[in-house]
């Protein structure tokens, strides 16, 4: 046999086994496909209940301190001491700069001494006014001398009161040469050093802004507001109300607070009305360093607010992944009569990433598809079988967990206090 006989044997034989290996998969898989057909898609049901959910909604806002203030000279002298260390916590009296006192101290001296002239003066001419009365009982006493005697006096008097209050100004111009801290707070950095000219000229010499509590102020639409005000003023007003917030790094913010106003007028450019809540800004840590106090909240930094009732509502509450949405807008598919999917348009309400809360179009009790919906067409016939056990457990699990309100992050995932 020749070589090219034997390689045309090999060939055929290795065929011929080809054949034989795959003849029984695809006489298989035709039987299945030429048999009878399958039955109904088995999908996934779960049964709409009442469940507690807390109502939510997000803004964004902006942390303000409750007090702010500028240091500012009230007199004009060479700056002597800073006493502070910039970014630390103050306390409201303590002294942050020392300012050149001997001017100051120069003028109350001077005032001192006008006083005491005066009131030399205004004895001497009490003395004239008594000799003076004491004459006009005889032939040598006259009117005239008396009553300029007695307007001597008075104008002494007067010169009196004007020197005092020249010393009392005096005296406030030299407490301006001690700059003490209004409010307690963090205190920012100095603009002018030491050996500079200060006066109320000058500007800005630094900023203390208060740290505890803190103000997260965050405007609502006009037709949310009145949502919000239709809501929670049965409840008990602000009491009913809980702020949270997301810090920039998308980490919630351990503290909660609580609604504490609304603003009495509606910014016209963007038809919102303002309000303002009150947060917790303790520090974060037991110990400082170098005086510093580290703190989660600043002055000025952006957060996302959620507001949230103190309490949650029960609603008709199904799995998030069972709400199919279409251009008219969202919808469910729930088992009908003989078995078969129907489709069901819903509103939904105040909903959460793993539960849809459903205001309208669905009932306590139906069957809802949660699994297998892409083998779902309405009026077919499905099998429904109970949805697994992972979601009918991470549904409640949700639920005990919406319960507390817990916002989603901004990847869409939900954050556990």
């Amino acid at each position: 046999m020749t070589v090219s006989g034997r390689f045309t044997l090999r060939v055929g034989w290795a065929a011929a086994t080809l054949c034989t290996v795959c003849l029984p998969a695809v006489s298989t898989a035709f039987a299945q496909g030429q048999g009878q057909p399958a039955g109904p898609p088995v999908v996934g049901v779960v049964t709409a209940r009442k469940e507690p959910i807390t109502q939510t909604e997000q803004f964004i806002g902006r942390i303000e301190a409750k007090q702010r203030v500028d240091i500012v000279a009230r007199v004009t002298a060479f700056i002597e001491k800073r006493l502070f260390v910039e970014g630390a916590d103050v306390q409201e009296g303590t002294l942050l700069y020392l300012l050149e006192k001997g001017p100051f101290q120069a003028a109350v001296d001077a005032q001192r001494a006008q006083i005491a002239q005066v009131k030399a003066q205004l004895g001497n001419a009490r003395l004239t006014t008594q000799r003076a009365r004491t004459l006009l009982g005889g032939p040598a006493g006259q009117q005239s001398t008396y009553d300029a005697a007695l307007a001597n006096e008075r104008a002494l008097e007067a010169q009196l009161q004007a020197a005092q209050a020249q010393l009392e100004t005096a005296q406030i111009n030299l407490g301006y040469t001690e700059i003490r801290a209004p409010i307690t707070g963090q205190i920012g950095r100095t603009a002018l050093t030491i050996g500079n000219v200060v006066g109320p000229g000058s500007g800005v010499l630094t900023t203390i802004v208060s740290q505890d509590p803190m103000f997260v102020t965050f405007p609502v639409p006009v037709h949310e507001a009145i949502t919000l005000r239709a809501r929670y003023t049965p409840l008990g007003g602000f009491g009913a109300v809980v702020i949270r917030a997301q810090l920039p790094d998308g980490r919630l913010y351990g503290h909660t607070g609580k609604l504490d106003f609304v603003n009495n007028t509606i910014a016209t450019n963007t038809d919102t009305i303002l309000l303002r809540g009150v947060l917790p800004n303790p520090p974060i840590f037991d110990r400082t360093h170098d005086s510093i106090t580290v703190r989660e909240l600043l002055d000025g930094e952006f957060v996302t607010v959620f507001l949230e009732g103190a309490e949650p509502v029960e609603v008709v509450a199904i799995p998030r992944a069972a709400v199919l949405a279409d251009q008219q807008g969202s919808y469910v598919y729930v088992i009908g009569p003989e078995n078969r999917a129907e489709q069901r348009r819903i509103q939904l309400g105040q909903s959460s990433t793993t539960l849809a809360a459903v205001t309208s179009g669905l009932k306590v009790g139906e069957q809802v598809i949660a699994e297998g919906l892409q083998r779902v067409r309405a009026g077919e016939a499905v099998s429904p079988e109970p949805a697994d056990t992972t979601l009918q457990r991470f549904m409640r699990n949700s639920a005990a967990r919406d319960g507390r309100a817990t916002p989603a992050s901004p990847d869409g995932s939900s954050r556990r206090r």
